[in-house]
């Protein structure tokens, strides 16, 4: 419980969970240490990046005890136990898997799985869920989440899915207690051009907005 804990507190430092998703896993060092140069403590690389178990095993390596490293995107219980056996401390799904909750209960891991009803974020928590994430939470809207946080205060939900710093005052002010920032904070053009100051600076105004 105690390791679950500890990512939690990693997780709600920042408030903001960095998506990782097909990156260059040759930059990847480069872009987890400017990701945590911004404030942003915990990040996932999706499971649909080619090298993800390697570039888990990089970030993990090279940033220790400083951030929480762990998969996304994962659709099976088999996909979760390589990226566990990889270092992955946390795995988050686009989706509700019951049995990818039970995996990470099993050994002791924080698991996030995907949700869009009510029905489907209290079926979550009921199964041992730590976080709940809201998907796609643009679509749904900041409207959406004040909805089910009446009722489900009680959990913590993390809204993810076309979400960045010009949205994200609007998804706190709802009652989302985490934001799962991708495209819009790994920005692919500024790692491709190696600035990753970019990452960096939005990280720190994604930060920010978590802190108001």
């Amino acid at each position: 419980m105690k390791y679950k804990v500890d990512v939690y507190e990693k997780i709600m430092a920042s408030r903001v969970v960095a998506i990782l998703r097909k990156i260059d896993v040759g930059k990847a060092k480069e872009i987890a240490r400017a990701l945590l140069e911004g404030g942003i403590c915990a990040m996932e690389v999706t499971m649909d990046t080619p090298g993800a178990l390697e570039a888990i095993q990089i970030i993990k390596s090279d940033l220790g005890d400083q951030a929480a490293v762990g998969a996304g995107t994962v659709l099976d219980p088999e996909t979760g136990r390589l990226a566990l056996l990889s270092g992955a401390e946390f795995l988050v799904a686009p989706n509700l898997r019951a049995d990818v909750i039970r995996l990470g209960n099993r050994y002791g891991r924080l698991v996030i799985p995907g949700c869009s009803t009510p029905s489907e974020v209290e079926n979550a928590y009921e199964a041992g869920a730590d976080i709940v994430k809201l998907f796609p939470a643009a679509d749904l809207g900041p409207g959406y989440i004040k909805s089910i946080k009446g009722p489900l205060g009680h959990i913590t939900v993390m809204a993810t899915g076309g979400v960045g710093i010009e949205n994200a005052e609007a998804f706190f002010a709802a009652g989302a207690d985490i934001l799962g920032v991708g495209g819009s904070l790994v920005n692919r053009e500024a790692i491709a051009n190696g600035d990753f100051q970019v990452l960096t600076d939005y990280a720190a105004g994604l930060v920010a907005k978590a802190r108001k």
